[in-house]
């Protein structure tokens, strides 16, 4: 990822900042500018709540380049509280079983380094299970 692009995707990669729809009031996730369910202009900024439940899953174990350290690792579908589906890796699994419906927050992390050692280091959202207090 060249370093622009990684400075303009911050705000929905820490901070899971998307949109919302003043006409219709859907949340939109990732941005895009236009809604996708009533067509109408979408520059309003949302924040997440970075909640949400595991709506799929699948482990993976042959990773594509940049992410061979982590393997394996399970990639969900996240349905978060406000309505969107995200794509992310889960994390802090410890022996715990992924199923559908658990519950999990966003955390940042680390993703990948791009490049050799002196290379741009990739942080971004990840999800872990529910901490409960």
């Amino acid at each position: 990822m060249d370093i622009p692009r990684h400075w303009r995707l911050n705000k929905q990669r820490y901070a899971l900042t998307g949109e919302v729809c003043p006409h219709c009031q859907a949340k939109i996730f990732p941005p895009r500018d236009v809604c996708p369910e009533c067509g109408g202009e979408a520059k309003t900024e949302f924040e997440f709540s970075g909640r949400g439940e595991i709506y799929s899953y699948t482990n993976i174990y042959n990773a594509p380049e940049g992410f061979e350290e982590s393997i394996p690792y399970t990639v969900a579908l996240v349905k978060l509280e406000e309505g969107p589906l995200v794509t992310a890796q889960l994390t802090d699994l410890g022996e715990q079983k992924v199923e559908i419906g658990m519950p999990v927050e966003m955390i940042t992390r680390k993703l990948r380094n791009d490049g050799d050692e002196r290379g741009l280091l990739v942080y971004g959202y990840k999800f872990r299970p529910l901490m409960t207090a």
